[in-house]
């Protein structure tokens, strides 16, 4: 694998300094994992490249692992780790350019304090995301970018292209800054490390990024990919993160909604079906765009569809419903960093809202984001965080208007699946509860996707066992439930996030759930579970046969039914 770095600073062979590599000679580094070399393929006053090339031992490579890495046969062997720009050469840089990395430079000290004309070279990358994820990463940083996805096979152009990229990056920038950006962000576009993400990690993200990262825009899903999406240690970024400043802190959120581990694949009906890479941070399906009219000649044209991120439509619909519902009572159980707490707060007629999380870490970053030791005694009265299990009963989940589980059943074993049941509709019996969660039937939509969207992940349901579950709970504890479908809803699979709205039955056996939800028409828990109804309490339908408290006849309704009625 090859890395060139030029400049056209006069003289160019300064370059030599700034690295601490002289430029008359080669210099070899022994790996555990191969042989690298740095060399200067030219060495001129008004220009001067210096090349870090890293030859991989395949055999040395799989010794070099630790005995508890999982054995994937001829993979140790055959892989493309030779021959592409991974963390074998995010790590070998860091070591090889040590010194350079610091920006300290005793010959050079005014050179190497500021900008000096670039040109970063790297003929083959992988790039989850393609070259459209090159460019988010990069352009932020004062890089001009030059992507160009590599074809599967030049012989037979009609397989399209691979997933690695040749990349070329110019622009007026610090080389120590440039070094740590590739230190971070070449790991970040393979989305894979070839060691364990261990806790020093973070450090190590925060030391190399401390100039640049906390303002980059992807600064979410650049932590998150370089912690290799391990909860605690991004959690543990964040808060780092946090303390650059609040307007980090309010835009930083903790993967409590989960992002995929691959780019998904644009759902059928797309403005620009060219533009398959991954969307913003967190990562989430993309919303489908409907197609435009047609543009009659001489019009100007159109501006360009804006992608809104799924983790915030889902939060834009849980706050309709609490508002449909006439909530002034809120507990977000699995609070995580705050966010839905915040936005409450945000909004007077939400007289109480608390907050609890099992973790304490997500509760102190929570308690950063809303600025607890800032915030206006009137909103402080109004607000509550606190540590606790939703599956051990606790008194203080009792006495609102309405409970929301977003995006949390998912990470609850499915033999505790009744406790927290048992806890939430049974012993703290909300008015209203609000449950979203991932279809994992939409899960085609994205890219070689094996298993969960995430590995936290303890399941993911379709939308007919979602409802089952639903129907369930409402013949156990006397609810009505309505299903709402947030973001793009695939007229074959659904969603990519089921909303249950979960609410009070009347004296006749009616409920409010659906209407108030803007839901789907409530109808009996014995009726189907098809997409497009709901379900309530206990019955069987005129054609029913009970399946866990719940029953399929396959008939699907306008109008609510009550339990039992025809």
């Amino acid at each position: 694998m090859l890395l060139t770095i030029s400049t056209t600073v006069r003289p160019a062979t300064d370059l030599g300094f700034l690295l601490h590599k002289h430029p008359d000679r080669v210099q070899e580094f022994d790996r555990s994992y191969g042989v690298a070399r740095v060399l200067y393929p030219e060495a001129g006053e008004e220009r001067c490249t210096a090349a870090l090339m890293l030859e991989v031992d395949p055999v040395r490579l799989v010794r070099s692992r630790d005995r508890s890495t999982a054995d994937h046969a001829l993979g140790q062997y055959v892989n493309d780790r030779p021959y592409v720009a991974s963390s074998l050469l995010a790590v070998t840089l860091a070591d090889v350019f040590r010194t350079a990395r610091t920006g300290r430079c005793d010959a050079r000290p005014g050179l190497a304090a500021g900008p000096i004309p670039l040109e970063l070279t790297l003929p083959v990358l992988p790039c989850r995301g393609g070259p459209e994820l090159a460019h988010r990463l990069f352009e932020p940083l004062g890089w001009r970018v030059e992507a160009r996805a590599l074809p599967l096979d030049e012989g037979f152009p009609e397989w399209g292209d691979s997933r690695y990229v040749r990349l070329v990056l110019r622009g007026q920038v610090r080389l120590a800054d440039a070094l740590n950006q590739l230190y971070v962000l070449l790991p970040v576009l393979d989305d894979a490390k070839h060691y364990w993400v261990a806790p020093d990690e973070v450090d190590k993200l925060i030391r190399a990024g401390e100039s640049w990262l906390g303002a980059h825009p992807e600064r979410g899903l650049i932590t998150r990919r370089y912690l290799g999406r391990r909860l605690a240690l991004t959690r543990a970024a964040f808060a780092r993160l946090a303390e650059i400043g609040d307007d980090v802190e309010d835009e930083l959120d903790p993967p409590i909604e989960q992002e995929p581990t691959v780019p998904p694949v644009e759902p059928a009906v797309v403005a620009d079906p060219a533009k398959a890479a991954e969307p913003a941070e967190p990562l989430e399906p993309k919303d489908t765009l409907e197609p435009k009219d047609p543009v009659e000649p001489g019009a100007p044209s159109p501006e360009p569809p804006v992608r809104r991120p799924l983790n915030v439509l889902r939060l834009e619909a849980v706050l309709a419903v609490l508002e449909r519902v006439g909530a002034s009572s809120v507990i977000d159980l699995g609070c995580g960093s705050g966010r839905l707490v915040g936005a409450l707060l945000e909004r007077p007629g939400f007289t109480r809202v608390t907050g609890t999380d099992v973790s304490s870490q997500a509760l102190a970053v929570a308690a950063r984001r809303l600025r607890l030791d800032r915030m206006p005694e009137r909103r402080r009265e109004r607000l509550e965080l606190f540590q606790g299990s939703l599956t051990y009963t606790d008194d203080r989940f009792a006495g609102y208007d309405a409970a929301v589980l977003m995006e949390v059943v998912e990470h609850v074993d499915p033999a505790r699946l009744e406790a927290l049941e048992r806890v939430v509709f049974g012993s703290a019996r909300p008015g209203h509860v609000i449950v979203t969660t991932p279809n994992v039937e939409y899960n085609v939509h994205y890219a070689s996707l094996v298993g969960p969207r995430h590995s936290d992940h303890r399941f993911e349901w379709t939308r007919a066992e979602f409802r089952a579950w639903a129907a369930k709970v409402c013949g156990e504890y006397g609810y009505r439930v309505g299903f709402v479908p947030v973001g793009d809803d695939d007229p074959l699979v659904g969603p990519p996030t089921q909303m249950a709205v979960f609410g009070p039955v009347d004296a006749t056996g009616q409920g409010d759930a659906a209407g108030a939800a803007g839901a789907d028409a409530p109808v009996d828990a014995g009726d189907t579970a098809d997409p497009g109804d709901t379900a309530g309490p206990a019955g069987t339908g005129p054609d029913g046969v009970g399946v866990n408290g719940a029953a399929v006849n396959g008939a699907g309704v306008d109008g609510g039914v009550g339990g039992g009625d025809d």
